[in-house]
């Protein structure tokens, strides 16, 4: 058993049979009476972000979550019921995650992307990406001399697929850096 008060962000605790992280932690103490923690959490298996309150004594049941590094290889099937598999890159030995785990962080996987597998009592519930990946730009419109500076956009199709806005003077072949937790365009790669 945990006390909230060692609960911080990043932390799994377990509720039932439902594994949470901790996205964000506050202890408010109002008056003479004992403080409060308050919780933004997301369910691991569901995806669910919900807030919860306790008391400053209150107990939580520990999870037995390990981060395990591994490889991404190669997706087969459709996206609701395809598989995606991994290699762990210290016995070299291959499994398969499915896609309804991996959930939105598909449209970021390409080929030997090191990711982080969050696993529970042998079940992989999720992966963690690094904050940010470099992608190449394989379709967009002409870019324009003159646009280095102001903050207009357009739309480009990385080479995994992803569709992101991209400043207007970038061209097709040019390198990015994508924001992992909001899709969003970071700057451009030399």
């Amino acid at each position: 058993m945990l006390n909230v008060t060692d609960l911080r962000n990043g932390t799994f605790y377990k509720e039932g049979k439902d594994i949470l992280l901790v996205l964000t932690y506050e202890h408010v103490k109002t008056g003479r009476g004992s403080g409060n923690i308050k919780l933004k959490t997301r369910n691991i298996r569901t995806g669910a972000v919900t807030e919860k309150s306790f008391i400053t004594g209150a107990r939580v049941d520990e999870a037995n979550v390990e981060k395990e590094k591994a490889q991404f290889l190669y997706r087969d099937g459709d996206s609701p019921v395809g598989e995606f598999y991994f290699m762990d890159p210290v016995s070299f030995e291959q499994f398969a995650i499915p896609a309804q785990v991996i959930g939105d962080q598909a449209k970021y996987l390409k080929e030997g992307l090191e990711v982080i597998l969050i696993v529970s009592d042998g079940e992989a519930l999720g992966l963690e990406l690094p904050m940010s990946l470099v992608y190449t730009i394989s379709e967009t419109g002409p870019g324009e001399k003159g646009n280095t500076v102001s903050n207009v956009f357009k739309e480009a199709t990385l080479d995994n697929g992803l569709v992101v806005k991209v400043p207007m003077f970038m061209n097709v072949g040019e390198k990015v850096k994508v924001d992992t937790r909001s899709g969003e365009y970071i700057e451009r790669v030399k």
